[in-house]
């Protein structure tokens, strides 16, 4: 049967596209249109309380650990086949099926500063929406193969992002988006210029491109004129924004130097 899901309206306060977030809500639909999409439910389960779960349910019971593996293993099978042998709106199902595990996934990950959240998000369900139409589906772990081609994706999504820093803007500048991007404790103790900037973006004490103009001027040497040029703004301009930045980095450590 085909069921017409009545996708709702993105979040009037939600100015930031999130891929992940979009197909969240396609998949919610589904699971909770007036018919409801649906899988077997002994699938997923050995003594369920119905013949049919909707699909969102079944995503539940297939992360709960009393699960086992081999109806772990035998849903994603059916997910899989449903996908490549019906098309829509299975092939959406099988893609969000893998969303909780990405969201964990990319959160983990050290993402440099200058990389859009939506461009990974996007990288990665496109390497799970490929893998879905080529993977082996009498391998075992299915599943596993699905998350590791997301993984493989959005690394040499960030690995290319750094190496384009890297030419485009010189070390410092490519070295301060891989800090900023890392956990605090990560950073180890005020050491180098590149650290106090991280640790400031971090805090709040300077923004991003704050951080940048300061690491591109001071450390990597480039000209005010060409940074000038290439955001559109007079050279005089930017020297003001960065002395701004300055003054309040210069007020942030000394207030730290004074509380130590």
């Amino acid at each position: 049967m085909h069921h017409q899901a009545h996708r709702p309206a993105p979040r009037p306060h939600s100015t930031v596209r999130s891929p992940l977030g979009e197909l969240e809500q396609a998949f919610l639909a589904l699971a909770h249109d007036v018919e409801p999409l649906t899988l077997p439910a002994h699938l997923v389960c050995d003594d369920p309380d119905r013949a049919a779960w909707p699909v969102d349910r079944v995503r539940t019971h297939l992360a709960h650990p009393s699960t086992r593996p081999e109806l772990r293993e035998q849903t994603w099978r059916e997910v899989v086949r449903r996908a490549r042998e019906l098309g829509e709106p299975w092939d959406v199902v099988a893609v969000a099926m893998t969303v909780p595990v990405l969201r964990r996934m990319l959160a983990r990950l050290a993402r440099p500063a200058h990389l859009e959240r939506a461009e990974v998000e996007q990288e990665a369900l496109a390497a799970v929406a490929t893998t879905l139409h080529t993977v082996d589906r009498g391998v075992e772990r299915v599943d596993r193969e699905l998350f590791s081609a997301a993984d493989r994706a959005v690394h040499r999504l960030v690995y290319a992002a750094h190496r384009r820093a890297l030419r485009e803007t010189g070390q410092a500048a490519a070295q301060l988006d891989h800090l900023c991007s890392a956990p605090q404790e990560e950073c180890g103790e005020l050491a180098d210029e590149l650290t106090v900037l991280a640790r400031a973006v971090q805090t709040g004490v300077v923004d991003v491109a704050e951080a940048r103009l300061i690491a591109r001027t001071r450390l990597d040497g480039e000209p005010m004129q060409r940074l000038a040029a290439e955001h559109g703004v007079s050279v005089r301009q930017l020297y003001r924004h960065r002395s701004a930045a300055e003054q309040h980095l210069a007020a942030h450590l000394q207030h730290r130097l004074q509380a130590q």
